[in-house]
């Protein structure tokens, strides 16, 4: 196939046959080969036409499937030029040990590869060669990515790339290179996660390992990375011997990533769980009550009187209210209860492993330490309360998904009863507090 017909100038197509290096024009999408120049079917006893039906995945040994050569391919297209050394198939199942350089071009609203050729086995020896394709390809992958980890599956021995060791604080001889020095450096959190995606793709589960964990460094902190490896060597029974994978600093993204779930997740008010977060968190303490059939209490808060407060003084003193509201309950509450803001003035208490006495407790201390606390020396209002509904399992309510329901109505009825006061879905628990002052 001629470049004309790829709508490539002619006059190029000239020049490049004339060349004694190999010529190849390739798709960037499928490493297809759509054309060549003499020289390098020359170098490959091929025909022509032979060398058409072919691609970079069945001719070049090191590129191992697809995968890895869309990820060359993202680097081609973003580097003025990439150089590869590796090795070409020849037809009588010899090696050609070849460096690549290779470009992209976009022609005519499309984009092509080109890519030359250059066989350097009159330069090499075998053993030569061998060593030369390894660094080159290393250096090839280290341009590629932030860093590049070689690991020998049969002695344990990594090769960790200058770029690797610099991202984690380390010099070029402090990093020891065992398996063993990477796992350590691996958060305990994420290693047992890690090591089991490696240990699926080492048995053929996964085409290749890909994770996001975190790292420590040289100084004990922990940066984000994005790691993906793959097996490239097998013996002859097919077992996997070397592996290879390249490592992405992913700190900033991961951390906007957590500030926009932060955003989601917090009410920016009170700086607790919004609703849509506080109702997740009850659905998973209810699917575990189900499992283990232990207690839970759930209890709706409503501030009272709160719309007398915004009138009498203000929206921003109204504001201060609630995040003073907030705080104080999640001082009260024990280690593991949860409060969030369901809206409005009103919050919901989820109390894991507490059943109906434990729960009376919690919100007779609630209680306390709003009277005790000097609204009208903080914040200029006179003393603030809350009513309370609440709502056990199994004591009040059998039915764990009914519990929310069941507190709600509760709330209802403490409301109804005079405010400042904790009421139960069957039962009224408690009497007025004299001694706090209420907001009308």
């Amino acid at each position: 196939m001629a470049f004309a017909e790829q709508g490539v100038l002619p006059s190029l197509e000239i020049l490049f046959e004339h060349m004694a290096d190999a010529v190849y024009l390739l798709d960037p999408v499928t490493s297809n080969i759509l054309w060549c120049n003499r020289a390098a079917y020359a170098d490959l006893g091929l025909q022509t036409s032979e060398v058409l039906h072919h691609s970079v995945l069945s001719l070049q040994k090191d590129v191992q499937g697809l995968p890895q050569w869309a990820d060359i391919a993202q680097v081609i297209r973003t580097a003025d030029c990439y150089t590869f050394v590796g090795r070409h198939r020849h037809q009588d199942g010899g090696e050609i040990p070849v460096e690549v350089n290779t470009t992209h071009f976009n022609h005519q609203g499309r984009d092509y590869f080109l890519s030359v050729a250059r066989n350097i086995s009159k330069r090499l020896s075998l053993d030569e060669a061998s060593s030369t394709r390894d660094e080159r390809l290393r250096f090839a992958l280290e341009q590629a990515m932030d860093g590049l980890w070689d690991w020998n599956l049969l002695t344990d021995a990594v090769y960790f790339s200058p770029q690797l060791k610099r991202m984690l604080g380390y010099g070029p001889d402090e990093m020891t290179p065992h398996v063993e020095t990477w796992k350590h450096n691996v958060h305990p959190d994420d290693r047992d996660q890690v090591m089991s995606l490696i240990d699926q793709h080492l048995r053929g589960r996964l085409m290749r390992f890909e994770a996001e964990y975190r790292l420590r460094n040289r100084n004990g902190h922990d940066i984000w990375v994005h790691d993906r490896g793959q097996v490239c060597e097998r013996d002859a029974q097919g077992r996997p011997t070397r592996m290879v994978g390249m490592v992405q600093n992913i700190t900033d993204r991961k951390l906007l990533e957590l500030r926009l779930e932060k955003m989601a997740s917090i009410d920016d008010l009170t700086q607790i769980p919004n609703r849509r977060a506080g109702m997740a968190a009850l659905a998973q303490q209810i699917a575990l009550s189900e499992r283990s059939g232990g207690a839970l209490s759930v209890g709706v808060l409503d501030i009272d009187a709160f719309k007398s407060v915004n009138d009498r003084f203000g929206h921003a003193v109204g504001d201060e209210v609630l995040h003073q509201v907030a705080r104080l309950l999640r001082q009260t509450l024990r280690p593991g209860d949860l409060v969030y803001r369901s809206g409005g003035e009103e919050f919901v208490l989820v109390l894991p492993a507490a059943g109906r006495e434990t729960a009376d407790a919690i919100a007779a201390d609630i209680h306390a330490a709003f009277e005790a606390k000097d609204w009208e020396g903080d914040l200029g209002v006179p003393g603030v309360t809350v009513s309370i509904g609440l709502a056990s399992y199994p004591q009040d309510q059998p039915l764990l998904h009914k519990l929310l329901d069941q507190a709600d109505l509760a709330l209802y009825r403490a409301k109804e009863s005079g405010r400042n006061r904790t009421c139960r879905a069957g039962d009224l628990l408690a009497a007025p507090a004299p001694s706090a002052s209420m907001i009308d």
